[in-house]
Formats: structure tokens, C-alpha cells, sequence
């Protein structure tokens, strides 16, 4: 009985990823505002009253496709970057290279983001509800705190610049910039987004890296 009980749970587990994972391509396409749950039903095949037993408002399934995208991305990531033996500045190299990842193979996750910013504040989501999305969130963080330990401990990275500041500027700046690009918020004068990308990477890197 147990075991029934264990495998209905890892049944469901695996119907509310699938209907998270759907929402999150139909958001990323459409807006979430524009988007229903007869939208997502229709995406995963369902009836939608199968998708409200998984999930009760659309705010539920908007902060459960959000979590999911991101430790999906930031899972996948991971594997392309091994840090034992690495420095500080290591660290920060594939951690702003990751941007630019972001930005060639994942814009749809940096077009949701905005939208999903944007949906959380006008719909005054409760921390509480927030919650997962933020652990997720706080994870990253606790990587870019890591890199800066290990920058302080090799002297590859400028810790006379507070720790708080400087991973504030990573994620604020390259975050802000990636995701205008990648929903055409700057204006293309004919100039190549990409390299103007790896310039700001590089500012960064001049900015934060010893020597």
C-alpha cells in the first residue's frame, strides 16, 4: 500500500512538471497575461478542469513553471563547468559566459523572466508564494558567494569590492541586458548584439578580476 502510495506521488509529481513545463512554452510564446488555462489545456492536451486539480489559480502554475525552467537551466549548466581546481576568476568567466548562453540557446527562459517579473509584481505575489521560486534563486547566489570566497582565498578577484555589490552588478547588469535583447527592447541600429555583449562581459570581467 505504501509503495502505491509513493508511486501515485511520483505519478503526480511528474503530471505537474509536464503541465509546468507546457505553461512555461506557451507563456514564453504569448505573455502570461494573454495566456488562460484553456490556452494550456489545449497545450498539454487535457481537459482544463485536470489542470486546475493540479493547480488552483494561475498564479500557482505561473510560480511552478518559473521554478521549473530555472533548475532545469540552471541544472543543465552546471554540467559545462566543473569548479574543483578553479579559481575566482574562473568562477566569474563561465558565470558571465552563462549570459551568453542565455542569450544564444535560451532566450525563450529570458523572454518568460520578463514577463514573469512583470506578472509577479502587478499581481502582488506573496512572499510566502514565492517561496520556491526564490530557493531556486538563492542557490544561484549561493554559487556567485562561493566564487567570491574562493576569489578572496587565490587573490584572482577584487574583494576590496564588497561582495554584495559586486554580485548585485553581475545579475543586474548582464540579467538587464541579455533580456532587452532578447525581446527587442534595444534599439538595432545595424550593430551586432552579441558582440556588444561580450563587451559588456568583458568590462565586467576588467572591472572585478585582479590585474
Amino acid at each position: 500500500m505504501g509503495r502505491n502510495k509513493e508511486r501515485d506521488a511520483r505519478e503526480q509529481a511528474a503530471r505537474m512538471k509536464q503541465i509546468a513545463q507546457t505553461a512555461f512554452q506557451v507563456y514564453a510564446e504569448r505573455t502570461i497575461d494573454a495566456v488562460t488555462f484553456d490556452h494550456i489545456a489545449e497545450a498539454c492536451g487535457k481537459g482544463v478542469a485536470s489542470i486546475y486539480r493540479h493547480y488552483p489559480n494561475k498564479t500557482a502554475l505561473v510560480l511552478a513553471a518559473s521554478t521549473v525552467a530555472w533548475e532545469e537551466y540552471l541544472a543543465e549548466n552546471s554540467t559545462r563547468f566543473q569548479p574543483e581546481n578553479s579559481t575566482g576568476a574562473q568562477r566569474l568567466a563561465f558565470f558571465l559566459d552563462s549570459f551568453l548562453d542565455l542569450y544564444r540557446n535560451h532566450k525563450d527562459l529570458l523572454r518568460f523572466n520578463q514577463f514573469f517579473n512583470v506578472y509577479v509584481q502587478s499581481a502582488n505575489v506573496s512572499p510566502e508564494l514565492l517561496q520556491p521560486y526564490m530557493d531556486v534563486i538563492r542557490g544561484l547566489i549561493g554559487r556567485l558567494q562561493a566564487m567570491y570566497a574562493v576569489g578572496r582565498v587565490d587573490g584572482t578577484l577584487r574583494t576590496d569590492i564588497p561582495e554584495q555589490e559586486m554580485i548585485s552588478a553581475l545579475l543586474h547588469l548582464m540579467l538587464a541586458a541579455v533580456t532587452r535583447y532578447a525581446v527587442g527592447l534595444v534599439y538595432n541600429n545595424g550593430s551586432d548584439p552579441e558582440e556588444e555583449l561580450i563587451l559588456l562581459r568583458d568590462m565586467l570581467l576588467t572591472r572585478f578580476v585582479v590585474g
